[in-house]
This record gives C-alpha cells, structure tokens and sequence, in this order.
C-alpha cells in the first residue's frame, strides 16, 4: 500500500521513532524565473551565439588500399624545395591550349610565362621570358601641297610658273619585328637584363605631279619606289642594383634605344645610339635620366636608322628629372637639361635622291658648327578637374657660322606649349596654346629663331592635322629646304629633321587650337582639331626672299580621325582622317598652285595590325 508523503511524518511520531532527515527540495521554479530562453543559433541565417560550438560530423574515413605512402619531409634535398609551375599550371589542367599564333591568350613567344631550361638550352633558371612582336604598318596618302616647278625642266609644256600643279599620293607599308629576352618577373621589378632586337622594312611608294622633286636629275620620272631595311633598337638593358624594398632602382642602357626628352616629343624623340643610366627613388615618385647619344644617319626616304653609315659629328648630352606631386598633388614635373654639340660644318653631305642637306641650300651655303644649351621645365597631370601638359624651353648657346652674315651668332631662342583639356563622360574638350621666338633680325649676331633637335610632336592633332603631318617646301627662298618639316611642329627651314641640321635662322611660330575627343563605344573613337597658325615673325622669310613685307597669317588648319579598334585593344586599329590648310595671307603671300586654289588637303587612311 502506498502511503502519502504528508501522512508519513504523523506515522512515525505516533510509534515513537525519529522522522528520517529528508534532502533539501529545490525550490519551485515559476515562469517569471526561468530567464530567457536558449538562442536559435539558426534563426539568423550566417550568425551564431559567440562562444557556441555546434555538434561536429561524423568522422571521415578513408580507405585506399594499395595506396603508396608519401615521402616524410626528411626525405627531400633540403637545399631544394619542389615548387609547382605555376606558369603551366592552367595549360595542364586543360583549361587553355596554348597556340603560337594566338596573341589574347597565354603564349610563351608573347612572355605570358618563362621558357623551359630543359627545352631551350643555352638559359639557366626559371625566369628566363622571351617576348617577339610584329607589327604590320599601313599608309594610304592622298594629299596636296605648294609643290615647285622644276628649274631645267617640267611635265607639263609651258609650265612656267614658280609652283605648279599640287595634287601628289604617298603609300608606304612598313613591318616591324621585334624580339627580346628578358631575365626577371618584370610584373613586380624591373628586369635584371634585357636583350631587344628590332628592324624596320619599309616600302614607299610616291607619286608627284613636277619634276626634281622626288629626284635631283630632271630626266627622271616623277614617281618612286623605294625600300629600306632600318635597326630601330639593339641594346642591352642591366639592372645595376635595387635601393629599396620596393624596387626602386638603378640601370644602364647601352646600345640604339627609343628616348624622349618630355611628356609630348616637343625637344627630342628618337631611336639613337646611346648610353643611359635611368631609375627611380621614393616609392617611383623620383625618376631620372641621364643620357649621352651619337646621332645616327638616317635613309632619306623612310626616315629609318641607317647602320651602314658613319654616324654623324652630332652628339647629344642629356639629363632630366620627374617627381610626381609637385608643384602640387596631382601633377608630375619634369626639369630637362640637354647639350647638342655638332660639328658638321666642314662636310657635304647629299642625301638619297640627290639633294644637298648638310648644308643647307640658305644663304651663303656655308656649313655652320654650333653649341646649344637647353634648359626646360614641363608638366603633365591635373589640377581640379582640367588636365594639363606643359613645357617651356630655352636654346641658349652659339652659331659658329650664321648663314646671313658669315660671322659667329649667339643663340637665343625660346619656345613654350601647353594644352588644357577637360573630361565629361565619354568626351574631352581641349584648348592648345604654342608659341616659338622667331629671328628679328637676321643679319644682327644674334639668331633667335627656337628649333629642336628631332621634334615628333603629339599635340594639337598630332599627325592627323595637316600642318604637323605634311612637308612645306620653301621654294623661291632655297632649294631642298622644307618650311616646315613633315611629323613637325616648328617652322625651322632646314632640309630636312632627319638629316639636316638645326637653323636658328628661322620665323618661328604661334598656334592656337581647339579640339575634342568622342569615345563612342570602347571599340570608336572621333576627334576633331581647328587649329590657326601665325609666323612669329617674317624677317627671315623676308630676307630670303627679298620682299618688303610678309604677312603673319598662315591660316586655319581643320581636321577630323576616326579610329576603330575591334577587339577593343592595340591589336587591330583603323584609322581615317582628313585635314584641310586653309592658307592665310602669309602663306598666299609664299606659296601659290597652278590651280589657285586657296585650300590644301590631306586624307589618311592607316592600318595598324600587332602580334
């Protein structure tokens, strides 16, 4: 029988015996006590509880019967750690098939990764990058300019006009090979030792309405095809050491190498023989140049480097410097010091086609040595919301031979360029500005007429505007010697920027320009340039042509390029362009056509295909 708790204590007292000591009950929990209740861990997708751990799986067994057991550690070389090919990796794992003609995917001849030792066996290591390039260039010209009559002779009878018909085509097709071996992963340093190779065929093809002018001998037709095999680059790169640990360094280049003085080719941008030690400090934001170079002779009609040739008595000495942030945020300035030291006065040199270029047909016809200093500051960058590129030149130095007077000249000459442009979407507006000193006097001893070295502008246009893209002969004022020359801004009168020499002796310039650029899909591109040119001053063109006075006005330059790149990259890019010289009084003044047209055109149509 079962008896109840509360009955059990009388029980006991009636019969005598000691109730038994019963444990302590825990007292009774209301609801108002229990506390909150346990977290659903899961309630809030990705959170837990901290400090909760959940139940761990069930324990994974496996078993492979048969299997071989690795090798411990102990039993690898310990001065050898067997590192997978990372390069390789994706080849192997079948995700890409590696073709030598394709240049968008992973190719060795492109040096997308390192050659294998075991295959090729004059290298060592695994950081060995070879990388080959070939570029097909094509240019289809039609164009007009103030193209003279011949002395002794002409194409047309009784032509007896000083310029005759000005209508001429230009087609040129040039193939570059490059190739290179490279030591060092040049994605994270600069290479420990590069070896670059690369040669330039050009073929040209021209055709002209006058005779001796593509030729000195009158009996000679007028057109011409020519071909010449250029060295473009040959040197040796050595990285000498690295000063910090982010690879800011030091390093020689010995051997023909591209080199441009400033941000936009305004001084000198060639491929010349040389030497020059090169590197960066603070984190890449202090660079330095320092550069000595023998000029080379260049082919008269392809403008390529001529290696058979002597180089010439023209040396070049220069150094600069960049840092970035300065003058303030956002802007990089560069401080340029280059010497040209040339001593060809006393030689005779013909070029190609027959012509005298050296000296110049100007004047007395008297060779000239000269030394000139040129001291530049330019920038490149942004302030606010306008980009910027500057530069600002003095030549100052002496003219062993000024070709007015026969006596010696010192040079002072100036030049400065800038361009203002500013961003809205997918369009850029730009405002240019370029001013060089013309001489005020020629037969004074002071030539202040500003000219370059080698000028290869990228300004204003570039090659798509027609003053920088075409030749002015100066006919009537000397034979042989161009205005301006062809890829140049500046009115220098020298026979040509390839093979002539620098003339201090000249009317200088003044331009101003409006532009913009349209990136209609990442594939197009429009642009348009209104440009309008002065003399600076016509004092020289004066004397050389012994009239009274010269008008400044050259005229109004237009232009307008498309550019399509299909595969959105520098692989395939297509261009067309078309530009117009709307001649000023000056340039009437100077130059007529058979025709008396007041306009000159240029179209250009270029394809540029890259492996």
């Amino acid at each position: 029988m079962m008896v109840p708790g509360w009955l059990m204590p009388l029980m006991l007292q009636a019969s005598g015996a000691e109730p038994p000591v019963l444990p302590p009950q825990p007292p009774e929990v209301t609801p108002e006590d229990q506390g909150p209740p346990p977290v659903d861990n899961e309630s809030i997708e990705g959170r837990r509880r901290p400090g909760y751990t959940g139940p761990l799986p069930d324990a994974v067994t496996q078993a492979n019967p048969g299997a071989v057991r690795a090798p411990p550690p102990e039993a690898f070389p310990t001065d050898q750690i067997p590192i997978p090919d990372r390069w390789r990796l994706i080849e192997t794992l079948g995700l890409v098939k590696e073709r030598w003609f394709d240049p968008y995917n992973q190719n060795t001849l492109k040096g997308d990764r390192p050659l294998n030792p075991d295959r090729v066996p004059f290298i060592t290591g695994q950081d060995w990058f070879f990388a080959a390039n070939l570029v097909s260039d094509t240019v289809l010209e039609p164009r007009t300019f103030p193209i003279p009559v011949g002395v002794q002779t002409t194409s047309r009878p009784q032509s007896l006009d000083v310029f005759g018909k000005d209508a001429s085509y230009v087609a040129s097709q040039t193939i570059i090979a490059s190739a290179a071996l490279i030591k060092g992963s040049t994605a994270f340093k600069p290479p420990d030792v590069e070896y670059r190779m690369t040669l330039a065929l050009n073929m040209n093809y021209v055709d002209v309405p006058e005779r001796r002018v593509l030729h000195v001998e009158p009996s000679k037709p007028t057109h011409r095809f020519d071909h010449f095999l250029g060295v473009q680059e040959a040197f040796i790169d050595y990285h000498i050491r690295n000063v910090s640990e982010r690879y800011d360094f030091d390093s020689v280049r010995v051997g023909i190498q591209p080199f441009q003085a400033d941000f936009r080719g305004f001084l000198f941008n060639d491929q010349q023989l040389g030497v020059r030690l090169f590197g960066n400090r603070d984190n890449n934001r202090f660079q330095y140049n320092l550069a000595a170079f023998w000029r080379l002779e260049k082919d008269t009609n392809s403008g390529l480097n001529s290696v058979v040739q002597r180089p010439r008595d023209d040396f070049v000495l220069l150094a600069n410097v960049y840092r970035q942030d300065f003058l303030i945020p956002a802007l990089t300035s560069q401080v340029t010091v280059a010497y040209n030291r040339n001593r060809e006065g006393d030689e005779i040199e013909v070029d190609d086609n027959g012509f005298p270029v050296r000296p110049s047909l100007l004047g007395t016809l008297r060779g000239h040595d000269y030394d000139v200093l040129y001291l530049g500051y330019n920038a490149d960058g942004r302030v606010g919301r306008i980009n910027v590129t500057a530069s600002a030149y003095a030549a100052l130095g002496e003219d062993q031979n000024n070709f007015f007077t026969d006596r010696e000249a010192d040079i002072r000459a100036y030049f400065g360029a800038a361009e203002l442009s500013y961003d809205r979407d997918w369009m850029r507006f730009r405002l240019s500005g370029a001013w060089a000193s013309g001489d005020a006097d020629p037969f004074d001893d002071t030539e202040g007429g500003f000219d370059a070295i080698f000028e290869n502008p990228i300004f204003a246009g570039a090659d798509t505007s027609y003053w920088i893209r075409q030749t002015i002969p100066f006919a009537g004022g000397g034979r042989a010697v161009a205005l301006s020359g062809r890829n140049g801004l500046l009115n220098s009168l020298r026979s040509s920027k390839e093979q002539g020499q620098s003339n201090f002796n000249n009317p200088g310039l003044m331009l101003l320009g409006v532009g913009a650029d349209f990136d209609l899909t990442p594939e197009v591109r429009l642009s348009g340039n209104a440009n309008h040119l002065w003399f600076e001053n016509t004092s020289t063109l004066q004397a050389l042509r012994m009239e009274g006075s010269i008008p400044k006005s050259i005229g109004w330059d237009l232009s307008a390029a498309g550019i399509w790149r299909p595969k959105a990259t520098q692989n395939l890019v297509f261009r067309l362009s078309a530009a117009t010289l709307i001649a000023g009084d000056g340039f009437r003044d100077l130059f007529d056509n058979t025709d008396g047209s007041k306009a000159y055109y240029s179209v250009l149509a270029n394809a540029i295909v890259s492996y």
